[in-house]
């Protein structure tokens, strides 16, 4: 015999039954499919589209149905009464009135850009400087901040009613404050006390200190909350490196907080332009406390109920907000990881 043993190949085909051997099959079997398998059950699968279908159905309709639906009816003439076949189209012709006859609108216009500025350059830094002063862990720090946030759960018609019982000219704080001070009673007397939301020049700046009383104590809780998330080794290394505290507070802290900046900057931007509740309370925003927002409202509900000149009004106001709300948008989707 040779020393190497000749082996066989083995058939691929299983014997036959004549041959004794088990009875298989002689094609190939098919793959059995997978059966798919889901860590969601059918119920989860409910409770998801429950939790996400219903929150969506809800903000497109009282969201985006209204933002179109404002936008389509800026370009026609209707009054609110009739169906949709008392509609008219008029173009760019409610802009136009807009534009160059309604005078109460470049006022508004005028009067929501003041307001911005107030916030963005008063408000704001003083919110923040707050913040920086409470952030120090000083004694009664809770109280302060308590004291401050206060009129932050009030509504802005509430802080109205308030300030109008401060600026009121014969029995209003101020008025009666500046009688104490100068001795005199002439800050009271009728004819030749301040009207501080009556006069024409004085009423918009008056209510600005009201809803800036508001604004800061919000900006100071966004701030703190900021703050309080700074790794203290920042401050440390600014110190050693012989850093003041304004120095390490604008060259290392406020650069860290650049997303809570960002925050805030829209914050104010919509805050300032939303404005609406405390004038509307003092003087329903008339005699120089003319807002987009009044006026939106006025032509909208009042008895003129010009819903195609005031939802072109709206439009503008839209417009004017959606800048800021891209910024943030642009912002957050860039430091996202990709």
């Amino acid at each position: 015999m040779s020393e190497f043993a000749v082996t066989q190949p083995v058939s691929s085909t299983a014997p036959s039954a004549s041959a004794g051997g088990a009875v298989l099959p002689t094609t190939p079997a098919k793959k059995r499919r997978r059966r798919k398998f889901s860590v969601l059950t059918r119920r989860d699968r409910l409770t998801l589209v429950f939790m996400v279908g219903v929150p969506a159905f809800i903000h497109i309709f009282l969201i985006w149905v209204p933002t179109v639906a404002s936008i389509i009816l800026s370009f026609t003439k209707w009054n609110g009464v009739g169906g949709i076949e008392k509609i008219q189209w008029i173009g760019l012709r409610n802009y136009e009135v807009l534009k160059d006859i309604y005078q109460p609108f470049w006022p508004a216009v005028q009067h929501n850009f003041i307001w911005l500025g107030t916030f963005l350059f008063i408000a704001t830094p003083l919110g923040m400087l707050i913040a920086v002063i409470l952030d120090r862990n000083l004694r009664g720090s809770r109280i302060y901040q308590s004291v401050l946030y206060m009129p932050v759960v009030l509504s802005l018609a509430i802080v109205g009613f308030i300030w109008q019982l401060i600026y009121a000219p014969g029995s209003g704080f101020i008025n009666n404050f500046l009688d104490v001070v100068t001795g005199s009673t002439k800050w009271t007397t009728p004819g030749t006390a301040i009207d501080w939301l009556g006069n024409h020049d004085l009423n918009l700046w008056a209510v600005l200190v009201a809803a800036s009383w508001r604004h800061v104590g919000y900006i100071m809780v966004l701030y703190l909350a900021g703050l309080k998330s700074v790794d203290n080794t920042l401050r440390e290394a600014a110190a050693i490196d012989g850093a003041n505290a304004r120095q390490t507070f604008f060259r290392v802290i406020f650069p860290v907080l650049a997303p809570i900046n960002v925050v805030i900057l829209v914050v104010t931007v919509i805050e300032s332009l939303r404005a609406f509740d405390i004038v509307y309370v003092i003087n329903k925003g008339l005699n120089g406390l003319e807002l987009l927002s009044v006026l939106i409202t006025t032509n909208l509900l009042g008895e003129a109920s010009l819903i195609g000149f005031g939802s072109s009004i709206a439009v503008v106001l839209l417009l004017i907000s959606i800048g800021p709300i891209i910024f943030y948008l642009y912002r957050t989707m860039r430091e996202q990881p990709e």
